[in-house]
């Protein structure tokens, strides 16, 4: 954010103040949510809901 800062406005800010100057503004570091292009969110909600009940109620042994 400091490079941006300074490539767009012309102006030199320490890497440890952006982060101030931000926080002041509102914001908060967020870093993306990594998940595979392939996942299927129906197929995940039918899992949970029906298979892993039933593979928690198995006894051990």
């Amino acid at each position: 954010m400091a490079q941006l800062v300074e490539e767009r406005f012309g102006i030199i800010y320490h890497v440890d103040h952006v982060g101030r100057l931000l926080h002041g503004l509102g914001w908060s570091p967020q870093k993306p949510q990594r998940r595979a292009i392939e996942r299927d969110e129906e197929e995940i909600r039918r899992w949970v809901k029906h298979e892993w009940p039933a593979s928690k109620r198995k006894p051990r042994g």
